[in-house]
């Protein structure tokens, strides 16, 4: 059995009020709350890096488990693509930093739903080399920084905070990583980006000056148009999927720990999947791959889960993919 043993977080200290955010946007703070869903979120320091928040919440982990750095195989980063430096991996630094010499550094590209596919690339990952003992997972996201309150095209993403996640998968560990489930529809792959600073388009004076060094939707009408059809029925693929290669249905979820978004959307999934408990992260917005993974840190702290409960994390990235994966508590 392969397990989700432990998990820690780390939030940066500044939290931005809804009040805040709306200033800064000209939406009125009752939009801010009320339909994005958003009381706050926090947002990191400028010299506070994805590396330094991954390293944080990972320290924290071995901490509170007692385990030595050196006991690690694997540091596995799936966080925010956007990191210290560009064309750069995180990992190997993340691992160096905590005295994780003899781990194997990876990390792989994805956004959103990073943690249902990181848990599963972990579970598999102890599946396939029975000598590895255990993966360190961790991420982390600064893309509050990535926003440019002034461009009305971006504003669903105005609910972007700062954050960090880790979690220790463990061969013959309690929490036992159940079946997994994802889907993309690479028709919305191009929607959102930030435009600047790849081979299409190189960092030039122009690009700065344009401001499009921030994250921007290429067509934010067609873009919704075509989410609003396929989203909810993705979300809900998803989930079953998992939960059928998890010998399970709907009904029996009993905790959803999900990504932060608008608050009709997150009730309509939760209506979907037949009213399981839901966590809801008002008081952090959207950490790209972040969220389920500290939703999942806060109910098991909260006391919130019991033993045997069946507990659905579910994400979306843009790009679009769609990922569930069910643990049983």
């Amino acid at each position: 059995m392969i397990g989700l043993d432990a998990t820690a977080a780390y939030l940066p200290d500044r939290w931005l009020t809804a009040a805040e955010i709306a200033d800064a946007s000209g939406i009125p703070e009752r939009v801010i709350v009320e339909k994005f869903g958003l009381r706050g979120k926090h947002v990191a320091a400028g010299d506070e890096h994805v590396s330094d928040m991954a390293v944080e919440a990972a320290t924290r982990l071995l901490g509170q488990e007692g385990v030595d750095p050196l006991e690690v195989d694997v540091v596995l980063y799936f966080g925010s693509l956007w990191k210290d430096y560009p064309v750069w991996q995180a990992s190997p630094w993340i691992a160096h930093r905590l005295g994780a010499r003899r781990a194997y550094a990876l990390e792989y590209a994805n956004v959103s739903c990073g943690t249902p596919v990181a848990l599963r690339l972990a579970r598999n990952f102890l599946r396939a080399e029975p000598e590895l003992r255990n993966v360190l997972v961790v991420a982390a996201s600064r893309e509050s920084h990535l926003l440019d309150y002034g461009n009305e095209r971006s504003r669903f993403m105005f609910n972007f905070g700062d954050g960090a996640v880790a979690g220790l998968v463990r061969r013959d560990a309690g929490h036992e990583i159940l079946g997994c489930h994802a889907l993309t529809d690479g028709s919305f792959a191009l929607q959102v980006k930030v435009p600047a600073g790849g081979s299409v388009e190189p960092a030039s004076h122009e690009t700065v000056d344009a401001r499009r060094h921030f994250l921007d939707v290429a067509d934010p009408a067609q873009m919704k148009g075509g989410l609003d059809e396929v989203s909810l029925p993705n979300f809900v693929a998803a989930a079953r999927g998992a939960l059928e290669r998890s010998g399970a249905d709907p009904a029996d979820i009993a905790y959803l720990c999900g990504i932060h978004m608008k608050r009709s959307m997150h009730d309509a999934i939760v209506d979907a999947l037949g009213s399981p408990r839901a966590a809801y992260l008002d008081d952090t917005g959207h950490m790209s791959g972040v969220d389920p993974l500290l939703a999942l840190d806060r109910a098991g702290r909260a006391g919130e889960l019991r033993r045997g409960d069946l507990v659905l994390l579910l994400a979306a990235g843009t790009g679009y993919t769609w990922a569930a994966t069910v643990i049983r508590w």
